[in-house]
């Protein structure tokens, strides 16, 4: 084979959609984010519906990942799901992020003051993910899945960051709909908005039983050295631990440790208070 048509062998691997090199890539990250937030596993057809892209296209496109090890396939089923080459650089990511570096110390110190779970999220467009987690150490506790997207209107994490993001932005937020997660979950415009003002009147917010049906947790925000919310801190636990009393006990503490992290990141607290 001659090195003009081996060039051109690799060209067509390189774009599976058959589209310009840029349509090509916009068209793989659509399916890698659809794993991102959707469920562990899915098939070429529910691909192309949500995408609205044709079977054939989606198909070529799993190939290439196939062949790269971003996805897997089940021979019996079907249905592809994340691969390794994935989860490695999904692992790589998580290394990386200054916010995970910066809280991991500070939320193992949370986990053992409360003897609860400590969790890191993120903000991520419209939404949050969990950075991190240093699990509690009794025997019942909850644990939550690093890396998957949630809404900001449900559980106190979410909400915490609603809180203190731009009004403007809030409200494109809210015009996008406030589904049920659970029967608990805040889906009256006006309780939320009064949720929100009492988040950022204590610095902190509360939940039980909103994302999740019988977890609560506390969370206070996290912000960068602009002085914008970037993610939150909480610590979570069975519902039937948190009563008003601990969640309390938890409030400050949360909220010394969110302050904590947003100082490592330049976040600097005379400033912000200054400018408000």
């Amino acid at each position: 084979m001659s090195a003009h048509a081996n060039k051109a062998k690799v060209s067509s691997v390189s774009s599976p959609t058959g589209g310009t090199g840029t349509e090509a890539a916009d068209r793989v990250a659509d399916v890698l984010m659809l794993f991102a937030g959707g469920p562990a596993s899915v098939g070429v057809s529910e691909i192309a519906r949500q995408l609205e892209l044709s079977k054939a296209v989606v198909h070529r496109i799993l190939q290439s990942l196939v062949s790269r090890s971003f996805v897997t396939v089940n021979p019996d089923t079907r249905e592809y799901r994340l691969g390794p080459a994935a989860l490695a650089l999904g692992a790589r990511a998580l290394r990386d992020v200054d916010l995970r570096r910066a809280a991991r110390p500070v939320l193992r110190r949370l986990r053992d003051d409360t003897e609860e779970t400590a969790t890191l999220s993120e903000l991520v467009e419209d939404g949050r993910v969990y950075l991190d987690q240093i699990e509690s150490r009794q025997e019942v506790k909850m644990t939550v899945e690093l890396g998957r997207p949630h809404p900001l209107h449900a559980g106190a994490s979410s909400r915490v960051i609603l809180a203190y993001l731009p009004p403007e932005r809030v409200e494109q937020i809210i015009d996008g709909g406030l589904p049920a997660l659970t029967s608990d979950t805040i889906t009256s415009v006006h309780a939320l908005r009064r949720e929100l003002a009492e988040a950022r009147r204590r610095g902190y917010a509360t939940s039980r039983n909103e994302r999740q049906s019988g977890a609560a947790s506390v969370a206070a925000p996290v912000f960068n050295v602009e002085g914008e919310v970037v993610g939150s801190l909480s610590v979570c636990g069975p519902v039937s631990r948190f009563d008003d009393a601990t969640s309390a006990r938890c409030a400050p503490l949360v909220k010394a440790a969110a302050e904590e992290v947003s100082r490592a990141l330049g976040w600097d607290e005379a400033d912000d208070a200054a400018g408000a």
